[in-house]
């Protein structure tokens, strides 16, 4: 005890953490976790550092596993497909809390033994190129931070070997562990490459593993993240600190609180562990004890869901819109299926907004929906209100944070003299002194994280999205255009008739519309009248500088030729412009 209480006045100076005995607890009069006893809720602080024992602690997500499998020990913390010759789940395997514990400790030795007989030290960056979807994944991304080293990670959805080699120098990595199917495109390496071996190939450790190591300051790294794109289309590193990863820790224990305690919450497997949504997801229920289910593939069928919820026992549905829109339209013609919908504890989404007929549909037919608003740099920062009310689709920050919402521009008027509702618009701005505000390097010169991402306050202190900045453009004459609405209504009216769209114009007369058909049969001038025809009645509602109304304003372009980003795939609304500038300024001209 006397070990523990020296502890934790050095390392609570040092601004640094050590996970606390069941003896030390009872000793500074707090739980496992460091969370004052006396504490009913964080509401009681004004932010996360304001509790008195938490005030300087920087935990992470191997000490709250290490307190974890003390606790929870024979509960499964994932359940693993066995896949039969069909191509069917045979059966969900448990993996309990002690042999996570047990398995990241084996992966741990033999990533320390590999890496330190290549010279390379602990505290050093190694880069993991994985897709980040299975239990071993976790085991090599956990493994080599108990090993004592930086993961720098980068998931399948980065297939460039130049991209990743450019940013490992970027983060001063000393090796790559890569994924086996990758081996065929890695030549010339700069640096030590290794492939990331199957669980079955990784050999107990003769050497024990030291004592989980601290870091020496909050400001030191325990992980280092990537953006999905920048105007150089290629991702930026979003260096993770453990004073970064502390509020982590406390908003995703926010998020994944059991509506009841007293049973094991079983949710499923978001997206790829080497991004933020997932590991995210999986230290929020690890602080609960809770099971976490690896699906076949992350958008599983309906069918699979069933079976999760029946053979797994799954109550909480963790989804990308994307995919939880398949269920909500699966569900329309299956009432069991929405039956098992509503029985979930709670069904959240990120990622992307769903539509609002979806959403709405999804609350009235009793769906306990819950939107999850976040990004890479952050993590998750709004949650849904939810319920009945009339704001339930409005979102409001998660406690211990310190965010700003401050207005874009000065209020203006609008063509017709009348003050528009857009003029209202906030943009989502990290501020300097919230725990979750990324390196300094993502930074505004103000020394705040400004997001991008603009809002409307419905009620005080509740926001509705009214998507990023880059979602809006300026006309010549200053004013502002929604390029989200024009693409939602080109998509919900041409479905068919489309691939994919982007608007662009910033600081033209009007916006363009760039579209890649959805067949590369279809003659364009038809295709263009045809759209016309569609979204007709969506532009006669609009000001004269948002509308679209001549087919000379309507470019097509082949499949795949607009700029995407790397990771994620999303049209780059200012690359389009620069790529297409020549092009643009020619419309232009002839048209003025």
């Amino acid at each position: 005890m006397g070990h523990d209480l020296v502890n934790f006045i050095e390392w609570s100076h040092l601004g640094t953490a050590f996970p606390l005995s069941a003896v030390s607890a009872r000793r500074f009069g707090c739980d496992l976790w460091g969370y004052p006893k006396l504490a009913t809720s964080w509401k009681q602080y004004p932010t996360a550092t304001d509790s008195p024992l938490v005030r300087n602690l920087c935990r992470s997500h191997l000490s709250i596993l290490e307190t974890s499998a003390s606790i929870y020990a024979s509960s499964p913390a994932f359940r693993i497909p066995v896949i039969d010759s069909t191509g069917a789940v045979s059966q969900w395997t448990s993996i309990t809390y002690l042999q996570f514990l047990r398995d990241l400790e084996r992966f741990a030795g033999y990533w320390r033994s590999v890496l330190r007989s290549s010279g390379i030290p602990p505290k050093s960056v190694v880069g993991l190129w994985l897709g980040g979807m299975t239990y071993t994944d976790v085991l090599h991304i956990y493994g080599l931070a108990r090993a004592g080293y930086i993961p720098q990670l980068f998931s399948l959805r980065l297939p460039n070997p130049d991209v990743v080699f450019e940013l490992l120098h970027k983060g001063h990595a000393k090796a790559l562990i890569y994924d086996a199917s990758f081996a065929s495109t890695l030549s010339d390496n700069s640096i030590p490459t290794f492939v990331a071996a199957a669980e079955s190939q990784i050999p107990a450790s003769a050497e024990p593993l030291p004592e989980l190591s601290q870091p020496s300051s909050g400001n030191d790294l325990a992980f280092i993240f990537h953006t999905s794109g920048s105007t150089s289309g290629s991702p930026k590193l979003v260096p993770c600190t453990y004073i970064w990863l502390n509020t982590i820790i406390e908003k995703a224990r926010q998020v994944s609180q059991p509506a009841n305690p007293s049973r094991q919450d079983v949710s499923t497997w978001m997206g790829s562990m080497c991004h933020i949504g997932q590991t995210f997801m999986l230290i929020g229920s690890l602080q609960h004890g809770s099971c976490t289910i690896q699906p076949t593939k992350i958008s599983f069928s309906s069918e699979e869901l069933v079976d999760m919820v029946l053979r797994c026992n799954l109550n909480r549905l963790h989804q990308f819109a994307t995919f939880l829109g398949i269920h909500l339209r699966n569900s329309r013609l299956n009432p069991k299926l929405v039956a098992i919908l509503r029985s979930m504890d709670q069904v959240v989404y990120s990622g992307l907004p769903l539509p609002r007929e979806e959403e709405d549909w999804a609350l009235n037919s009793g769906l306990r929906l819950a939107n999850l608003f976040g990004n890479t740099e952050c993590g998750a920062m709004l949650l849904s209100v939810g319920g009945t009310g009339p704001f339930r689709h409005s979102l409001r920050p998660l406690e211990g944070v310190s965010y700003g919402f401050l207005p874009i521009a000065p209020k203006s008027q609008n063509e017709a003299g009348h003050q528009s509702v857009n003029t209202n618009l906030l943009e989502l701005v990290i501020l300097r002194d919230s725990g979750d505000c990324p390196d300094v390097s993502l930074r505004h010169a103000d020394g705040h994280f400004h997001t991008g991402d603009l809002f409307l306050e419905v009620q005080p202190g509740c926001y509705v999205s009214r998507g990023r900045d880059d979602d809006w453009i300026k006309s010549e004459n200053s004013l502002r255009c929604d390029t989200k609405a024009i693409e939602d209504n080109v998509r919900a009216m041409c479905g068919g008739l489309i691939s994919e769209c982007i608007v662009v114009g910033n600081g033209r007369p009007s916006p363009a519309l760039f579209i890649e058909p959805a067949s590369i049969d279809m003659d364009h001038t038809k295709l263009k009248k045809e759209i016309l025809r569609k979204t007709r009645q969506f532009h006669a509602r609009r000001y004269l500088h948002e509308r679209i109304t001549s087919p000379s304003f309507i470019i097509i372009v082949p499949s795949n030729t607009l700029p995407r980003t790397a990771t994620k795939g999303n049209i780059r609304r200012r690359a389009v412009e620069e790529q297409f500038k020549t092009h643009l300024d020619k419309l232009y001209a002839a048209t003025a």
